[in-house]
């Protein structure tokens, strides 16, 4: 009798995981387990919008595959997945095919950008090490470029993030601590530069505690962000943005747009014929799409509806590497014989949204709230806990985040 086949697919927070949890549990005889990622590593999400604004190089953010999977135990195939086949059990790649016994879908997140006209084409998102790499250098080159013109253009200066929800403050946050050292770097006066982030919703951070929301932007505008709260962006073009707040229409000149202000699951999972909302699908208490006993969904791409509110859980590196865990030894019990599969409950345990370096903001343990230096060192325990957790002391020694006086 052959052993199961079980392909994961995507090697983010929840995929890779996934096959660490199964490389300790399953051993090489009790199946063929195959990872498929487009990149030779895994990257830390949670930390792009510092590689975005460059105060954090993305070698640190980016990990090797095979410094965390044991390939005795683990096929890593690098591969690029072009179509999901649940009716076949087969998964095409852009150089083959994978059958499989067991799937495991983690392939994260797209922009959606809800046909607001020119920003896919004109707007950068934070979505990987490469978009992260290109903001980054955009701005240094703009810098460069404007005592380089006759006629000195403030669009180049006018940095413009769409969305203050996690992903949209902490870039701003970052941004107000490079801004500084550009200038200095550049010969550009502070004052020149302008750093502005415009929000649809009626509050930054929607859904945060008002009291951390304050302090947010309170810290954040010490240090010179603009927001525009309450505005619905409504065009991107080359060299501006046009917003409306209140009625009236407004225009930025800008040849930087950095969207953070909406994500969907990935949208092979739709082409699948899977049941999706935006590329995420319902998934039953064992994180299983119904009528799929064969395939399990992790991470961005999983719905699930948090019964006490009655809306989706957000999906966060927390959620997904939980899901992972459980998915993981739900299919060790699978192959294993044994029928019962235990349901997924996410263990919560508080969040944490950094202002830069030195600043942060954070709910744990229930209610308790952080700010300042606090919140900033819990920041960096729950990064470093993640990565102890992936790949052992020597992975924490070698990309952790240690000092936590900076």
């Amino acid at each position: 009798m052959r052993n199961p086949n079980i392909v994961i697919l995507g090697a983010g927070y929840g995929g890779i995981m996934t096959a660490v949890k199964l490389q300790k549990s399953l051993g090489a005889n009790d199946a063929n387990v195959t990872l498929v990622n487009k990149h030779s590593y895994h990257y830390q999400t949670t930390w792009l919008h510092e590689n975005a604004a460059g105060t954090l190089h993305h070698d640190r953010t980016r990990i090797q595959i095979k410094d965390v999977i044991n390939t005795g135990k683990i096929k890593f195939v690098q591969d690029t997945v072009t179509e999901i086949k649940p009716e076949e059990k087969k998964v095409t790649l852009e150089s083959g095919e994978l059958a499989y016994d067991y799937l495991v879908i983690g392939l994260g997140f797209e922009a959606a950008t809800f046909g607001i006209s020119g920003l896919k084409e004109n707007a950068f998102t934070i979505g990987s090490i490469n978009s992260a790499r290109l903001i980054r250098q955009h701005i240094e080159y703009n810098f460069a470029k404007y005592n380089n013109e006759a006629v000195k253009k403030q669009e180049r200066l006018n940095i413009v993030v769409g969305g203050a929800g996690f992903t949209g403050i902490e870039f701003v946050g970052e941004l107000a601590n490079r801004i500084p050292e550009l200038c200095k770097e550049y010969d550009i006066p502070p004052e020149d530069v302008r750093i502005i982030n415009v929000e649809a919703a009626p509050t930054a951070l929607p859904g945060f505690d008002p009291e951390l929301v304050e302090y947010a932007m309170n810290s954040l505008e010490a240090r010179g962000v603009e927001f525009k709260i309450g505005a619905m962006i409504k065009e991107v073009t080359e060299n501006k943005l046009v917003f409306e707040k209140d009625g009236q229409r407004e225009e930025i000149e800008t040849n930087t747009v950095v969207w953070a202000a909406g994500v969907r699951g990935h949208s092979l999972v739709e082409k699948a014929g899977f049941e999706a909302n935006r590329g995420r699908i319902p998934v039953q208490g064992d994180l299983r799409p119904a009528g799929y006993d064969d395939v399990f969904i992790v991470g961005d791409c999983a719905l699930i509806i948090n019964e006490e509110t009655g809306r989706p859980y957000p999906p966060t590196a927390q959620i997904a590497i939980q899901q992972a865990e459980q998915t993981a030894a739900n299919l060790t019990g699978l192959i294993k014989g044994e029928d019962h599969l235990e349901p997924f409950e996410p263990d919560l345990k508080g969040t944490v949204a950094s202002l830069g370096h030195n600043d942060a903001i954070g709910v744990v343990f229930g209610d308790k709230k952080l700010f300042g230096w606090s919140a900033t060192a819990m920041k960096k325990i729950i990064d470093n806990r993640y990565l102890l957790k992936l790949g052992g002391l020597p992975l924490l020694l070698k990309k952790g985040k240690l000092n936590f006086f900076y």
